[in-house]
């Protein structure tokens, strides 16, 4: 008889990574084909995909619930899957900040930022698509650099679009709504980083 082969935590969080992908690419069309009349259309493909996110959390909780045996030790699966949720709900969040705030327009700069965290969900989906091969992988240290580079640009971005703000904007009510949605920019990037910070912990404590 063959053996009941286990539940597949690596692909699991893998298939989590590139929902994060996914996100971003829609979140990358709103931005730079922005229009207010189809942001709940395409917020909602956003949403979705959250919401298949957070199945795949439970799932995955479940599942450690009742494995007897895990590749790693759960409270490091636990940990990786949070930082990927983060991810997802990050995007997901821009798009209700994009609503609620009724942005009409985008900012200069605004496609910088949304580059960035697309090379850096990327940077994070490679990661994780490799981290069942840690030992062997010849390109996860790399993803994992580049993610912690990109958070660095973030920052600088953030820093800057921020002073511009306050420098060059009149409207106080302007000035509230893209403070947060900046701030909604870099948690996402925060975001990337930390879940590529827990990698790396990962291999070093797997190693």
């Amino acid at each position: 008889m063959a053996r009941k082969r286990g539940y597949d935590f690596f692909g699991a969080m893998a298939h989590m990574a590139t929902d994060a992908r996914d996100a971003s690419n829609v979140l990358n069309d709103i931005i730079t084909n922005f229009s207010p009349d189809q942001l709940a259309t395409k917020g909602e493909q956003i949403h979705k995909i959250e919401n298949n996110g957070d199945g795949d959390v439970k799932e995955i909780m479940n599942q450690l619930y009742v494995s007897f045996i895990t590749p790693i030790d759960r409270e490091d699966i636990v940990q990786l899957v949070d930082k990927l949720d983060n991810i997802i709900d990050g995007i997901s969040g821009l798009t209700y900040e994009f609503y609620y705030l009724h942005i009409q327009t985008m900012r200069p700069d605004t496609e910088k930022f949304i580059e960035l965290i697309c090379e850096a969900v990327v940077a994070v989906q490679q990661s994780v698509k490799e981290f069942a091969h840690f030992a062997n992988s010849k390109t996860l240290t790399k993803n994992i650099e580049t993610a912690n580079r990109i958070e660095s640009e973030g920052d600088h971005l953030y820093t800057h679009n921020l002073r511009r703000l306050f420098e060059e904007e009149q409207d106080p009510i302007n000035i509230i709504r893209w403070q947060k949605v900046y701030s909604g920019f870099e948690k996402v990037l925060d975001a990337c980083e930390d879940c590529a910070d827990v990698m790396t912990g990962l291999v070093i404590k797997n190693s």
